[in-house]
């Protein structure tokens, strides 16, 4: 069942307190169709079609699976089958495992009666949480927008280039990459965002266009392949993008095309961030090239694309010649000598592990991602790591 509605949030309870609602985000910018989810088969297929997308939005879009899936069998083989579905989804982004893991371990101590009630509770505990860390994300972020206008010395907006959707959309509030803009630009502070268009499913230009023009954010979309052009004119003063997922050394995943985005502000010496929740470290892997598994996707998503017609339908058109074979790796890695810096709900660091250890000195390598704790929740909040100048 889908129905039309104005943008005010991507996941939440239906008044009946269990139904869970969503934005479906295959229909942007055109349409705004908001989709119920009654069982957890629904929301595998809202995160496998992209109805629902974004590291943190899918995390927490699973947790919600699991307490669809309890409504019907609340049992350990109930909860063991949720978790089997919703991890085979979506390979890349780490926050899908660790909201699985850290629902399983909270209800599997509880008995089968009262895990329906707490599943929607725990669940519901991530949503806010989120939106918490990335007004955290975000905060960390403005300063480094502030640091890039005293350069800019009134000349102009601070020009930030961004990649994919690592926004409102993405996350159940703020975003990542965007939080800062989002920030910087209520605190009447001039900038201007670059929407790289995020080939093969546009997720740039459908989505994070659309969300920054519904918030007054000046912006521009360019093709995917403009980036080291407006790189090597100066047109760029930060570049700030997301992570799906981010190793003990601080290489990053995110959609792909950001690797050749860092290698070209390597190059012309443009400070390149990424923005992401502890979530979305994986302190098992220290190697994000050889380690991070990489989505496939179809074939289809690169030979067709779909928009809107003439007449506001939208329709699906193919663009290569029929029969033609094609590859849709769904993301790339960017090694860490490459990323001038990581912002977290808990500071600014380096890209490497003495800098992510430092921000999060109650992990150790090789174990999972804790449970997040922005600014607010922390005991105590370790001092941000001046990132290496370029």
């Amino acid at each position: 069942m889908s129905v039309s509605k104005p943008f005010d949030g991507t996941l939440w309870l239906a008044k009946d307190g269990t139904t869970v609602c969503i934005l479906d985000q295959t229909r942007l910018p055109h349409e705004t169709v908001v989709r119920r989810l009654t069982t957890v088969a629904q929301a595998a297929e809202a995160i496998v079609t992209m109805q629902v997308r974004g590291a943190p939005l899918i995390g927490v879009t699973a947790a919600f699976g699991v307490a669809l899936a309890m409504r019907k069998d609340s049992s350990d083989r109930g909860m063991a089958a949720a978790h089997e579905l919703l991890i085979a989804t979506r390979p890349t982004a780490v926050n899908l495992r660790w909201a699985l893991d850290a629902m399983r371990e909270h209800l599997a101590p509880l008995d089968p009666n009262v895990r329906t009630s707490a599943a929607y509770a725990e669940a519901s505990r991530m949503l806010s949480d989120d939106i918490a860390t990335n007004r955290a994300i975000g905060q960390h972020g403005l300063r480094l927008i502030q640091s890039a206008l005293k350069k800019r010395r009134g000349t102009g907006p601070v020009r930030i280039l961004t990649h994919c959707n690592a926004g409102r959309l993405g996350t159940l509030g703020w975003g990542t990459a965007t939080a800062p803009m989002y920030l910087a630009h209520e605190a009447g502070i001039p900038i201007h965002v670059w929407v790289s268009e995020t080939r093969p499913r546009n997720q740039g230009a459908a989505l994070t266009a659309w969300e920054l023009g519904q918030a007054g954010i000046p912006l521009t979309v360019v093709v995917d392949n403009a980036a080291g052009h407006l790189l090597q004119r100066g047109l760029v003063d930060l570049v700030l993008v997301g992570a799906d997922r981010v190793t003990a050394n601080g290489d990053a995943a995110n959609k792909i095309g950001t690797y050749l985005k860092a290698l070209a502000a390597k190059a012309h010496r443009v400070p390149f961030y990424v923005a992401f929740p502890g979530t979305t470290i994986d302190w098992t892997l220290r190697d994000g090239v050889r380690e991070i598994p990489i989505e496939e996707r179809s074939a289809r998503e690169v030979t067709h694309v779909v928009g809107a017609s003439s007449t506001g339908r939208l329709a699906e058109v193919r663009v290569t010649p029929e029969g033609v074979a094609a590859r849709n790796d769904a993301f790339d890695v960017t090694p860490a000598h490459l990323i001038t810096g990581l912002i977290t709900e808990r500071g600014v660091c380096r890209a490497t592990a003495a800098g992510l250890k430092h921000l999060f000195p109650e992990t150790t390598i090789g174990m999972k991602s804790p449970r997040p704790s922005a600014g607010r929740r922390s005991k105590s909040k370790p001092k941000s790591i001046k990132p290496a100048r370029h």
